[in-house]
């Protein structure tokens, strides 16, 4: 069965989210591993002192919020995803709830990150490297694209190639065949 022009535009727009949440992912994972492996570097340094990812080794004061909000979008994109997988490959109003509340969660944790991004970059301080700088583009990217995506999933369930609300034959008895006693309409004990 061919895609409509609603269904082709929403599984385009999922593969793209799909590949640049694994992406946003990959430098995320960087970023902390690296600011996990400075603090281990520095309470091995100084005996007896407590030391928590307060400072950094790349970015300025609002990189550990950033970092902690981008993962948790990226990790929310990626349930999203699947739940628009599954959505684009049925195509029902009732798969289609799922994946309109699942991207709209995960656009606001996208959104969250966003902010935080924008925050990190009016900072101006600190290392800011090249990965750190693709991270921050990413999430403003990201954050427009998931919109696209929640929006395409609308425009297709408005569409007239959109979800069908009832089918012939689903959820419910085979077509031409009767049932045998009728309805119920209490119970016996």
């Amino acid at each position: 069965m061919a895609f409509g022009p609603g269904r082709s535009v929403a599984a385009f727009l999922l593969f793209l989210n799909f590949c640049m949440y694994m992406v946003v992912l990959g430098l995320a994972g960087w970023a902390m591993n690296k600011a996990i492996d400075y603090s281990q570097a520095n309470i091995v340094n100084q005996t007896g002192a407590v030391t928590t990812l307060t400072r950094f080794p790349v970015g300025n004061a609002a990189t550990p919020f950033f970092l902690l909000f981008i993962l948790g979008a990226g990790v929310l994109g990626l349930a999203s995803i699947l739940a628009g997988a599954i959505h684009v490959s049925l195509w029902r109003s009732e798969s289609l709830a799922a994946a309109i509340s699942s991207a709209l969660i995960a656009w606001l944790f996208t959104l969250l990150a966003f902010g935080f991004a924008c925050k990190e970059i009016q900072l101006r301080g600190g290392y800011r490297n090249r990965r750190l700088k693709a991270l921050e583009a990413f999430s403003i990217i990201l954050a427009g694209m998931q919109l696209l995506y929640i929006l395409s999933l609308h425009s297709g369930m408005l569409a007239r190639m959109g979800p069908r609300i009832k089918e012939p034959g689903y959820g419910g008895m085979a077509q031409g065949v009767e049932q045998k006693g009728g309805p119920t309409t209490g119970s016996t004990i």
